[in-house]
């Protein structure tokens, strides 16, 4: 009889009990083998294989990548110094005409044809790309982190693919279940390969953060759509550009050879080379995260960190902005704010879009008070959240 994934993961959490006294008696070992590759791996501008536990030049590793036929650059999606190695890594790869396409994650395959005309130049202005592809709407990261990668393309002109589908079909798969939607509302996207247990696990664990009452298997079936929706644009473009496609992409939808690789693979494609960004202040990565390793050191701040209310947010099909998450110790928390709330106004001022909310916390001086006004259980109340 087999198992379900509930049933697995408490199978797994007892056989990982019954490992750890080997576990410690390797300890030595494992410490020994940490020794070895210590310095391999914190030296901005360096690249490492975690295969062979080596360093790379950088025309050694674009060497190591010159038969991919899709490059995936991972990302944190609110770091620059990630964006300016992703900028810098696509100049390289762009002279060594190692890229017939470019595909974003960042915007969804609606926003295609404005990203066509942008590219071409038939869009002008930064403030009309940004409009036409409703960037505030799907994706509400900072434009400012983009920009320079947006410029590239359409600089040299290259054929760029809106790889995501709507926020609002993902939630959709994650309520309801892939088999639910019709031809149309799944936008073309096909059946996902059934994904690896280990990432079945992992977003097992992912789910155990989020708030509210979400089916663990549609949850999982979500995530696998979301990764084949990306990896049939990207497969697509391979086919009508016939060449090496670069994805920029979040790094949790390409490392350990889950996500977007995992259903390149189904597709048929096996020539995927997957480059992460990692941090200075991490240890190496034991073999499978990547293929190759870039390290990077944020740069310091003068200034002291903007104010963050600590609070994960979604968008919701009523007015308003949804919490989904609060985190621990954070001006939210000591607010009384709570997951399931519905933020309606910051300040005074209604709010349509999760960036609505972030822009009157970064105007938020030290020190101050932000009244917010948010709906809780079909009742409308007052709440100030007090930043430090």
């Amino acid at each position: 009889m087999r198992l379900s994934l509930p049933q697995r993961l408490t199978a797994q959490r007892a056989r990982w009990r019954g490992l750890l006294a080997a576990l410690l008696l390797t300890a030595l070992v494992a410490d020994s083998s940490a020794l070895a590759t210590a310095g391999l791996c914190d030296t901005p501008g360096q690249w490492y294989d975690p295969q062979r536990e080596a360093t790379l030049s950088t025309a050694e590793a674009l060497a190591h990548i010159e038969d991919a036929h899709f490059i995936l650059l991972g990302e944190r999606h609110d770091s620059s110094e990630h964006h300016r190695w992703q900028l810098h890594l696509l100049a390289a790869l762009l002279g060594r005409s190692s890229i017939a396409a470019v595909g974003f994650e960042m915007l969804p395959r609606g926003s295609q044809d404005a990203l066509d005309r942008w590219v071409s130049g038939e869009i002008r202005t930064e403030e009309e790309m940004l409009s036409e592809t409703r960037w505030d709407e799907v994706w509400g990261f900072d434009p400012q982190l983009y920009l320079p990668l947006l410029h590239f393309v359409r600089m040299h002109r290259i054929p760029s693919i809106a790889l995501n589908v709507e926020r609002e079909t993902v939630r959709a798969v994650r309520e309801r279940g892939y088999a639910t939607l019709d031809e149309a509302q799944r936008e073309g996207v096909g059946q996902p390969a059934d994904p690896h247990e280990e990432y079945q696990e992992q977003l097992a664990e992912v789910l155990i953060h989020h708030p509210g009452d979400i089916d663990l298997e549609h949850f999982i079936e979500a995530q696998a759509f979301w990764d084949r929706a990306m990896a049939e644009a990207l497969s697509a473009a391979y086919r009508e550009h016939g060449g090496p496609v670069v994805g920029l992409v979040g790094r949790g939808h390409v490392q350990y050879g889950h996500g977007i690789p995992f259903q390149l693979a189904d597709l048929g494609h096996e020539e995927v080379a997957v480059l992460l960004p990692h941090a200075t202040d991490q240890e190496c990565p034991a073999p499978g995260r990547a293929d190759l390793l870039f390290t990077v050191a944020e740069p310091p701040r003068d200034d002291p960190p903007p104010p963050r209310m600590g609070v994960a947010l979604d968008t919701d099909d009523e007015a308003g902005i949804l919490i989904v998450d609060v985190m621990a110790d954070s001006p939210a928390e000591a607010a009384g704010v709570e997951p399931g709330d519905r933020i309606l106004k910051a300040a005074g001022r209604r709010l349509e879009h999760p960036r609505d909310l972030q822009a009157a916390v970064r105007e938020q001086p030290a020190g101050t008070w932000l009244p917010l006004h948010i709906e809780r259980d079909g009742e409308e109340r007052e709440i100030v959240v007090k930043f430090p």
